[in-house]
């Protein structure tokens, strides 16, 4: 299948060719058909799935294919983020770029006076985080009354940070008649659900992205650590190749400013992208770690959604997420559209549980090393079963489960994310080879 057989307008073929795409991912060979047919839909789309072309550019499309007799804006794309408003913004300028669709972004951070400007000139498009966009509508700087379609991007993020009320107060400023509605989300929560039923007419659903799944091309280990010399552990790894761009997670704001400044204290470029900074200090320290400049970005969670980098070679969960589903999407940043990836973790004894909750979620084990020089004083307790076989130097014993098996270790497993947007580069381009693996000791599996 090919994008020439979705559909889709010329000038939307030229610049998807222009940019290397020749086949559409799963999504997007489902969602555009249903999309340029005009019904509404229900898309299970994770991270790297290629989402925002599934739903930008049958939106493209339709907003090209009309005149716009107002200036009142004609489509609306709800973010959860200022990053992915920014990173969806910049993908649909590239697929129509031989379109000429007038759009804006709308996030708070940043002054009011440009987003006044552009809608007074007026737009088609507007893509917005839901607070700012109510900011505007109470000053009735924007009118949505003319809104054909209507896109929730990520709707379980919107809703796990609290939009719900805000999206509810926005949908009733929507016309109800002649509205397209496309709702893509990772997980569909009961509430999800009842919103889905609420503003949507007989949505067709598409669901090509099983939950949970990740990439055959991450390769994940774990280093036992004491907590006290996690900061040292991620200076030796960084230091063994300091050129290689790195994402590294934090589960707090401060302590992502405390561990970029201690990395660049000890000689590694590295800047820090959380809620606190300002949206130009945010788009700065992104714009940097994109072009290589910074080599290493020390994120939150919720910062991160956005990032968007292709061959992104490791990220480094610094501190394991509280909530098991976080770790999918932290690591969907790498091992993208075919290509090898790291997932390290440093795992100290209190975060035992949540690597356990980890495995359990993912069916899979992981390996876990030691790194030389920096072995736990006490061997992490796992608890009633190992996440994992350890792979130790020195002829150390791995961690064994209470009944005396050693833990087993499997390969990672689930089909591998295509690229973010669109579909994989044309041919011609060289096969990465398979991550390489260390010797294993009492390798057997278990059915």
């Amino acid at each position: 299948m090919s994008f020439e057989t979705l559909g889709l307008s010329p000038a939307l073929l030229r610049a998807l060719s222009e940019q290397g795409y020749d086949t559409p991912t799963p999504i997007q060979a489902q969602a555009i058909p249903l999309a340029l047919a005009g019904h509404d839909l229900l898309a299970g789309a994770q991270t790297g799935t290629g989402k925002t072309a599934a739903f930008g550019l049958p939106l493209l499309q339709k907003l090209s294919g009309e005149p716009n007799r107002t200036r009142k804006p004609r489509a609306l794309v709800l973010t959860p983020t200022r990053e992915l408003a920014v990173q969806v913004h910049e993908s649909l300028r590239d697929y129509g770029k031989y379109l000429r669709v007038p759009s804006t972004t709308i996030y708070g951070g940043v002054g009011m006076g440009n987003q006044l400007q552009a809608l007074q000139r007026g737009v088609d498009l507007v893509i917005a985080c839901p607070g700012r966009l109510l900011d505007h509508i109470d000053r009735r700087s924007v009118d949505l009354s003319g809104i054909e379609v209507l896109i929730l991007d990520e709707a379980d993020r919107m809703l796990d940070m609290g939009f719900l009320p805000s999206i509810k107060r926005i949908l009733a400023k929507l016309p109800r008649q002649n509205r397209q509605t496309l709702l893509f989300s990772a997980t569909f929560a009961e509430p999800i659900k009842q919103l889905a039923l609420e503003f949507m007419r007989n949505p067709q659903e598409v669901m090509v992205t099983p939950q949970n799944t990740v990439a055959e091309t991450i390769a994940h280990r774990v280093h036992p650590v004491d907590g006290g010399r996690k900061r040292e552990l991620l200076l030796h790894l960084l230091s063994a190749d300091a050129r290689a761009q790195t994402l590294v997670f934090a589960r707090t704001k401060h302590g992502s400013d405390k561990l970029a400044v201690f990395l660049e204290k000890s000689g590694i470029k590295a800047a820090a992208i959380h809620g606190n900074k300002s949206q130009g200090q945010r788009q700065r320290a992104l714009n940097d770690f994109k072009a290589g400049r910074v080599p290493v970005l020390v994120a939150t969670d919720i910062a991160a959604r956005g990032i968007d980098i292709d061959q992104l070679p490791k990220v480094i969960n610094f501190d394991l997420p509280m909530v098991a589903e976080d770790y999918v999407h932290r690591i969907g940043r790498t091992g993208r559209n075919g290509s090898q990836g790291e997932a390290i973790s440093l795992v100290a004894q209190d975060e035992a549980k949540y690597l356990r909750a980890i495995v359990r979620l993912l069916k899979q084990d992981m390996d876990i090393r030691d790194v030389p020089g920096f072995e736990p004083q006490t061997p992490i307790r796992w608890g009633n079963s190992a996440p994992g076989k350890a792979e130790q130097p020195g002829g150390h014993r791995a961690p064994r489960k209470p009944h005396g098996k050693p833990a087993h270790a499997r390969r990672p497993h689930g089909d591998a994310p295509r690229h973010a947007h669109a579909g994989p580069k044309k041919h011609g381009e060289r096969k990465p080879q398979a991550p390489q693996r260390g010797p294993r000791r009492d390798a057997n599996r278990n059915g």
